[in-house]
């Protein structure tokens, strides 16, 4: 048989998978086949959206210690040293904060647990309280007393986070998934360079260069970012401390923790700790209450356009409206993980944008 007549006979593996296609059952196969594997994939990724969260924060964390290494590094020492002394800076750092504040924040904890009936009973007597009353009727007291038998019954607390097994389960797992994400930082912070290389050796060999410039640009903006945004929050948790020792408000360093977490999120974070902690004064005293919004809403103004600018300036130059958007939209699809790296996400985009897409657009003019 010649070559001719096999080509008649026989058509080529292609024409015959086209002509399948073609078909109705076979776009209908083929399609479903495509929907099955994605909905695989989507439950892959929900399935391993907790081990993703974990990467992420632990690249972000690297990413955040990354700078201070390399400065140590540019001393003449070692990589691995200036993990080491980093590290080790970050530990006693971390365990003699938490030495210090813990049992504090413990104690203030139980103490404002007892303190709830005469908080309330001092809510009572104010002005704020027979305001409502009058407003609202009989029902505020009503309201504050189902409240009061809430808070001061532990069970009740406890089937807040769904018994007591469950609370244990939550916090061996949020315990477990903090080693893990240390583990995964100090792996990540060794292997920084070598990743980098690793990603430019994808791109091809005459945009290397180009490439690994544009590398080293992001990782450092992104490690310097996290690095101002904790330097803010501490300004922050410092600040809030002394206004509650000032103004006489309770449970200062219970307050100045509950800050510094609050406000490590972008955008949102000071207006919620100002709106909570503001709440928790009127139980002390409506005027204090007032004269600490009024004082954090200045603090707020000043940390806005006066130090946000000057630590931000090295690191990020985002517009705002993009800036909201980046939080808008990391914040929906991720939670607080979105929210936190919506801001460097966004920078990172933008400088792709501007060193590689305006470019290309204008070789072509």
């Amino acid at each position: 048989m010649t070559a001719e007549e096999h080509d008649v006979s026989e058509p080529p593996p292609s024409r015959t998978f086209w002509a399948f296609l073609r078909q109705p059952f076979g776009a209908g196969f083929l399609l479903t086949l495509g929907g099955l594997v994605a909905i695989a994939l989507g439950i892959a990724l929900s399935n391993l959206s907790t081990v993703l969260v974990y990467i992420a924060f632990a690249l972000f964390i690297a990413l955040g210690l990354d700078p201070l290494v390399r400065a140590i590094s540019a001393r003449g020492l070692s990589r691995a040293v200036g993990i080491a002394i980093v590290c080790a800076g970050f530990g006693a750092v971390l365990v003699g904060i938490l030495l210090l504040i813990i049992p504090t924040v413990v104690d203030q904890i139980a103490q404002f647990i007892r303190s709830i009936p005469s908080l309330i009973s001092d809510f009572q007597g104010s002005e704020v309280y027979v305001w409502l009353e009058e407003s609202f009727g009989d029902q505020v007291g009503a309201v504050l007393a189902e409240v009061q038998a809430f808070l001061t019954t532990p069970s009740n607390i406890a089937a807040i986070g769904g018994g007591v097994l469950q609370v244990g389960t939550t916090v061996a797992t949020a315990a477990s998934g903090v080693v893990i994400v240390i583990v995964l930082s100090l792996y990540f912070l060794a292997s920084l360079p070598t990743m980098k290389v690793s990603l430019i050796q994808l791109a091809p060999a005459r945009s290397r260069a180009r490439v690994g410039g544009l590398a080293d640009e992001i990782t450092a903006s992104v490690g310097s970012y996290l690095g101002g945004m904790v330097v803010l929050a501490l300004v922050n948790a410092a600040f809030v401390f002394v206004v509650h020792l000032v103004l006489g408000l309770p449970f200062p360093q219970l307050m100045a923790v509950t800050a510094f977490c609050i406000t490590l999120i972008p955008l949102v974070g000071s207006v919620l700790f100002w709106a909570i902690a503001s709440a928790l004064a009127l139980f002390t005293s409506p005027v204090t209450a007032l004269v600490f919004a009024i004082v954090y809403l200045v603090y707020m103004q000043l940390e806005a356009y006066l130090l946000t600018p000057r630590v931000m300036s090295r690191t990020i130059s985002v517009p705002g409206s993009l800036v909201v958007i980046g939080a808008l939209v990391g914040g929906t699809l991720l939670g607080l993980l979105g929210a936190l790296v919506a801001i460097p996400v966004t920078a990172s985009i933008l400088l792709i944008v501007k060193q590689v897409i305006i470019p290309r657009q204008d070789r072509k003019a």
